[in-house]
């Protein structure tokens, strides 16, 4: 049988490839959605954008639960709300009733994968973390590769309505398999639910990210847009300083007094916005501007997954070989240029040259998230695992809503200077270039990290030279006794 930290890794990662099969599915065959239902495809973006709003708000409680019922109970749970979202997915007929249903899938999904997530956290050694992430999103990263495609397939002969159904079997699968193997992990410590900050918070993230994702797209009025910002805005700073009142805030702010976490947390937050819009530009681009069927959005389109799974390979030796600061900063420029990349696209453009951009651009984009994620927790004590995973994953799923919110913005504002409700190619290029902007401005986060930051769990270990010209390791705690003098 296989060890444990490779065998949880493949059981969460069912969870995790069912819900990226379901986001990139999705996001293929969004255009033809939208015809079908008659609504707009920019405004469509709101099932995209509403998931992720469900999963920011309820994740916060994923913690408290696993700590409180044990992991696999919460485990369970999650992938059964997750498979029932994607039926009430696969019977919608109007863009609220598939709002509606995509609320409920992230609702699963904010308890599924943290919850898995923090069973790797508790039963693997940081010092095998990295390898246990790797063998958790390799499997998980089929569901970019196959969605695309498959998405294009069911969409373009058959219909979109299968694309939610195919989740059925994968979730009875996860089912079997973490009864089976997943261990009922709970808290050292049990805490009182935080009631109110999970109002707070919730309604507080709620309100502040449907107004901005309303902004410009003439889907509420004005006046509400501005309320439902104040409104937001107002719950989160009142629940900033709730949080340094109470003894087990539902969020736990005190987590960025952590360099590493912090750093990872908001240059990662940033990096996502820019990333977040990919998934939803790339399908538009190709079939509104190229004129591309679905299923030929979706083969090219798989390539960025491509690229990230051959990545997650290649991600612990080259973090032991250069350490998190060096990757990540040199990488968020790589990343963030290729982001930038389909701007140069045409109708001319051969499609190898176009698989192999968004195949680099896929590897570059997740060492990056794999280098992210696993700095996050590097500082981070045990005690403080289950809060620091419901703030990573609530942090990771409002920065990517971000993201899909200033593409979608960006568009519209196009539209409307030239005057045209139809999207052409010409579109996309200030859609592009805003969010790969956004996605390199998180160089200034990483740039701050020390130089052997993380060094438990990348391996890294920085050489310097004594005065006597032997090689030391900077990290042995004789040379920092030394350097104290």
């Amino acid at each position: 049988m296989l060890p444990p930290r490779v065998l949880v890794p493949l059981i969460v990662a069912c969870a995790l490839f069912m819900e990226n099969l379901d986001s990139t599915v999705l996001a293929t065959a969004l255009p033809a959605i939208a015809r079908d239902i008659g609504a707009d495809p920019i405004r469509l973006k709101l099932a995209l954008t509403s998931y992720l709003l469900s999963l920011a708000v309820f994740i916060p409680a994923s913690g408290w639960m696993a700590d409180r019922f044990g992991a696999r109970s919460v485990f369970r749970l999650a992938i059964a709300v997750f498979m029932l979202g994607s039926i009430f997915c696969g019977l919608s007929s109007t863009m609220g009733e598939i709002i509606a249903a995509r609320i409920v899938q992230g609702m699963g999904g904010a308890m599924m994968v943290p919850v898995g997530r923090l069973v790797i956290l508790r039963t693997v050694p940081k010092s095998e973390l990295v390898g246990s992430l790797a063998w958790l999103t390799i499997p998980a990263l089929i569901g970019p590769v196959v969605g695309p495609p498959l998405g294009g397939f069911i969409t373009t002969y058959f219909h979109w309505r299968w694309i939610f159904w195919i989740n059925l079997p994968i979730g009875v699968l996860g089912l079997i398999l973490a009864t089976m193997f997943i261990p009922n992990v709970r808290g050292e410590e049990q805490t009182r639910f935080d009631t109110i900050g999970f109002i707070l918070s919730g309604i507080g993230m709620a309100s502040f990210v449907t107004g901005s994702t309303a902004i410009g797209l003439n889907i509420l009025p004005i006046p509400l847009v501005v309320l439902l910002l104040l409104c937001g805005a107002t719950l989160l700073t009142t629940y900033v300083f709730y949080a340094r009142r109470v003894p087990n805030p539902i969020l736990d702010l005190s987590l960025f007094r952590i360099p590493t976490f912090r750093i990872s947390i908001t240059g990662g937050s940033l990096f996502r916005i820019g990333i977040g819009a990919i998934p939803f530009l790339l399908p538009l681009l190709f079939q509104l501007g190229f004129g591309m069927t679905p299923f030929q959005s979706g083969m090219l389109t798989f390539a960025a997954s491509l690229g990230a799974m051959a990545m997650k390979f290649a991600a612990p030796p080259i973090l032991r070989t250069l350490g998190f600061r060096t990757v990540m900063v040199t990488n968020a420029i790589i990343a963030s240029l290729f982001v930038a990349a389909p701007i140069f696209f045409t109708t001319a453009t051969p499609g190898a040259i176009v698989l192999a951009v968004l195949l680099a651009g896929g590897f570059f984009r997740s060492l990056q998230f794999t280098s992210v994620n696993a700095l996050g927790y590097s500082d981070v004590s045990q005690l403080q695992m289950s809060r620091a995973t419901s703030m990573t994953s609530v942090a990771q799923q409002v920065s990517l809503s971000v993201g899909v919110s200033i593409a979608a913005l960006t568009l519209e504002t196009s539209l409307k200077l030239r005057g045209d409700h139809t999207l052409i190619i010409s579109d996309f290029t200030p859609a592009f270039i805003v969010v790969a902007v956004v996605s390199a401005l998180s160089v200034f986060a990483f740039a701050r990290l020390k130089p052997n930051a993380g060094a438990e769990v990348s391996g890294h270990r920085r050489k310097t030279v004594s005065e006597e010209g032997d090689e030391l390791i900077a990290d042995d705690p004789i040379i920092e006794a030394r350097e104290r003098g």
